[in-house]
C-alpha cells in the first residue's frame, strides 16, 4: 500500500515500483478516479502509463453515478485475485484514508438506506445534522469533522437505517491490527505539499481542466452528489458557470485543497503500521526508491 496526502508522489513511486519489478499492477485507492471523464482534476494516470501498467479500480462508473466504500472493497478484492491468478503483485496506491483501511483490516462495512439518506439530504445545515449524530451516535460524531457533510449524513444514514451505531460497525478506525500488508506512506514539509498542490492546479488548468468540467456539465445525467464534491471539481465548476472569476475559485481550491491533505496527513499518521519514506527524496529518483523498496 502507498499511501500519503494528495500531490506527494505516490503515483510516481507506484509506477517505479511496477515498472522495476515486472509482475506488479496498481489498484487505486482514490474515490473519484472511478468516475469516466474525470481525469485531469483527479491526476488519474495517463493512457500511456496504464497501456505500460495494468491498473485496476478505475473509470468504473459514471460521474451521476455513486460509488461506496463497500463498492471499492469489492472491486479491488476482485482486482487482487486477478491479479493472483496471472502469477502477479499488487500495489494499492491513493490517498482516500477509508479505502485503504477497508481493505487492510477487512472493515465490516454496512449497507445502504436510501430513504434515509434522502430525508437527511433534504437538511441543508451540516452542522445540525452533526448535532443529530452527537444524540444518535457520540462516538462516531467525534471521529468526524462537523462539516464533512458526505460523512456526517453517511454515519447517520446507518445508525437510522440499521439501528446500530456506525461507530459500532468493524473493529473501529482506531484500531490497527496485525496486518500481511505493507503498508508505505510518503511525507514531506508542509509548505513544500503546499507548494505542489498549486504546482499541480496550474499544470490541470494548462492541460484543459475547465474543458472537462464544462463537458461533464454537459453530459447527461450531471454529477453525483459524491462527484460534485471533489476538491477543485467542485471550486471551478462555479466559475465554468459564470459566478465567480477564475482566480477566485482557484484560490479556494487550493486552500480547501490544502486543508484536505492536512486531514489526510492526520488520518495516516495514526496508523503505527505504516513506514514513512521522505518524498522529496522519492520525487528524485523514483526507480532507486523502488528498488530500496524491492530489495
Amino acid at each position: 500500500m502507498v499511501v500519503g496526502p494528495t500531490a506527494s508522489g505516490k503515483s510516481a513511486l507506484a509506477l517505479a515500483l511496477a515498472r522495476r519489478a515486472g509482475d506488479i499492477e496498481l489498484i487505486s485507492a482514490d474515490s473519484m478516479q472511478v468516475y469516466r471523464g474525470m481525469d485531469i482534476g483527479t491526476a488519474k494516470p495517463t493512457p500511456a502509463e496504464r497501456a505500460e501498467v495494468r491498473h485496476h479500480v478505475i473509470d468504473l462508473v459514471e460521474p451521476h453515478e455513486s460509488f461506496s466504500v463497500s463498492d471499492f472493497q469489492r472491486e479491488a478484492r476482485r482486482a487482487m485475485t486477478e491479479v493472483a491468478t496471472r502469477g502477479g503483485r499488487c500495489v494499492v496506491v491513493g490517498g482516500t484514508g477509508l479505502y485503504v483501511q477497508a481493505l487492510v483490516d477487512e472493515l465490516e462495512l454496512p449497507g445502504r438506506y436510501l430513504s434515509v439518506r434522502t430525508e437527511l439530504e433534504l437538511e441543508e445545515d451540516t452542522l445540525a445534522l452533526h448535532r443529530r449524530l452527537v444524540t444518535c451516535d457520540p462516538l462516531a460524531a467525534s471521529r468526524m469533522e462537523p462539516a464533512n457533510r458526505r460523512r456526517v449524513i453517511r454515519a447517520l444514514e446507518v445508525t437510522l437505517g440499521s439501528g446500530r451505531p456506525f461507530s459500532s460497525f468493524g473493529p473501529g478506525l482506531d484500531s490497527y491490527r496485525p496486518t500481511a500488508h505493507r503498508l508505505i506512506g510518503l511525507d514531506l514539509p508542509r509548505e513544500d505539499l503546499y507548494a505542489r498542490i498549486e504546482q499541480r492546479y496550474h499544470r490541470q488548468l494548462a492541460e484543459g481542466f475547465l474543458d472537462e468540467i464544462s463537458e461533464l456539465l454537459d453530459a447527461s445525467g450531471g454529477l453525483s452528489p459524491t462527484a460534485a464534491q471533489a476538491l477543485g471539481y467542485k471550486e471551478l465548476l462555479v466559475h465554468v458557470r459564470g459566478e465567480q472569476s477564475l482566480e477566485e475559485s482557484l484560490a479556494l481550491a487550493i486552500a480547501r485543497t490544502r486543508r484536505f491533505a492536512r486531514r489526510q496527513q492526520r488520518w495516516f499518521r495514526r496508523d503505527p503500521r505504516i513506514a514513512w519514506l521522505d518524498a522529496t527524496a522519492v520525487a528524485e529518483d523514483p526507480i532507486a526508491a523502488a528498488e530500496a523498496l524491492l530489495a
